[in-house]
């Protein structure tokens, strides 16, 4: 199908990860409200993961494009994707996506979109839109914090970053440069490649929570900053297993239980899982727990878990592997709090929900995104030992001082109130953006 006349088309290419798929695909259905025609460029197994939320409603504004990556050894077409991706193939992943951009080039050409809007760096997407004379925009779905603090920290290595509350500790900087080293090497540097960005960066953000961060990132990156808002995920339809869950949550008190989850990339060592049980068992609060484990691993909860732990907490707590419908759990009456890795995304569910979290940083931006929580006051952080080890215990404690005790009613009425000026202004970023990209495109209204 070709995009309606006198209409902006724009092709997205979104990071392999659901985490940014998401944030693009909710983007992509904003600009298509708008009379914006999108075409979604991804692999197959990640279209098809996404096929059902482009409703009806969004059938001839968004097309999915498929992104076909080469054949690789032990990385067949089901791992083209980090959703359950083994992590030692994490790697071969990002090859394999840094050798589809010739393919990416033919696609580009034969659709010749107004725009591109793409995920940090990919330079060679910059480099083929520029080779058509077709502007490409950068949409890093990080927060403006960690971006600055990123090239902040590739640039002033001798300076200290100018907002204090923002910091790793120790342990976190050694996680963070293994992971900086284990990765393949970068044909250009990340603040380069956001510089390439033409004339706007696009953040997954609002101005009321990193305005400073937002006005420090410009300075670096020589660029506008637009922000596009929390871009929550709309909840879809529910199956049998959503109305088990909801059926599970209608019998608990308001606020009573916690929801705790670390995202579709992050995979607990079982060291990790002990001390969670644990924590859990010890706050004496209602949970709802989902697990996950890469593709082919064959293990169950209950071998992942000690002995006799699901029998001790009985009623009080569901155990689910896999997937749970994250934003329709948040949006319950019976959740008082989120366990969370502090991830993205996750942040800004709850902050929209109103939710306080229980910050429990795994690695990458996830250290800086609780940092922010905790400086917002809308949660507070399970404070690991000086090896970066989980405590059971501080678990425990501070699940119950967010959800139960009279010592966290601050951080419950910060939670609110951050949700309610949240809502308040709707959709004011997304009409920021759609004007900057008007711009961009030397379009009128």
């Amino acid at each position: 199908m070709e995009a309606k006349k006198n209409t902006i088309s724009v092709l997205m290419l979104p990071w392999l990860a659901h985490g940014h798929i998401n944030p693009f695909l909710e983007l992509a259905k904003k600009l298509a409200d708008r009379n914006f025609h999108i075409y979604m460029c991804s692999t197959p197994v990640n279209l098809n993961s996404i096929k059902k939320r482009v409703t009806e409603k969004y059938s001839q504004s968004i097309e999915l494009v498929e992104l076909l990556l080469p054949s690789l050894p032990d990385l067949p077409p089901h791992y083209h994707t980090t959703n359950g991706l083994p992590p030692h193939l994490m790697n071969t992943l990002k090859t394999a996506f840094e050798m589809a951009a010739p393919k990416f080039s033919r696609i580009l050409q034969t659709i010749n979109p107004d725009l591109v809007i793409h995920d940090y760096n990919q330079p060679w997407v910059a480099d083929s839109a520029s080779s058509m004379n077709i502007p490409a925009v950068q949409f890093p779905t990080f927060s403006a914090n960690v971006v600055a603090l990123a090239i902040h920290m590739s640039e002033n290595k001798e300076e200290m970053f100018p907002f204090p509350e923002i910091y790793l500790r120790q342990y976190e900087m050694i996680s963070l440069k293994k992971d900086i080293d284990e990765a393949p090497a970068k044909k250009f540097p990340f603040d380069e490649a956001l510089r390439r960005s033409r004339d706007i960066i696009l953040v997954k953000t609002c101005r009321d929570i990193e305005g400073k961060y937002m006005d420090y990132l410009s300075i670096l990156a020589s660029k506008k900053i637009v922000p596009v808002g929390s871009l929550v995920q709309e909840p879809i339809d529910r199956d049998d297993h959503d109305e088990e869950i909801m059926q599970w949550l209608d019998k608990k008190e308001k606020c009573s239980t916690v929801f705790v989850s670390f995202g579709s990339e992050y995979f607990l060592s079982n060291e990790q899982i002990h001390a969670i049980a644990q924590g859990l068992e010890l706050s004496k609060v209602n949970f709802i727990w989902v697990i996950r484990f890469p593709q082919g691993v064959k293990i169950s909860i209950g071998d992942a878990l000690r002995e006799g732990f699901l029998e001790r907490i009985g009623e009080r707590g569901m155990v689910m592997e896999g997937w749970a419908p994250q934003s329709t759990i948040l949006q319950h009456p019976s959740i008082g709090g989120f366990v969370s890795h502090c991830g993205w995304s996750s942040f800004m569910e709850s902050k929209k929900f109103g939710v306080p979290i229980i910050a429990m940083p795994m690695h990458i931006d996830q250290p800086m995104n609780a940092r922010l929580v905790e400086y917002l006051g809308m949660g507070v952080e399970a404070v690991r030992d000086e090896n970066g080890k989980l405590q059971s215990e501080e678990i425990a404690k501070v699940i119950r001082k967010v959800v139960v005790e009279e010592s966290g009613e601050a951080v419950r009425k910060k939670a609110i109130e951050l949700s309610e000026k949240m809502n308040m202004t709707g959709d004011e970023e997304i009409d920021g953006v759609v004007k900057e990209l008007v711009a961009l495109c030397g379009t009128n209204d």
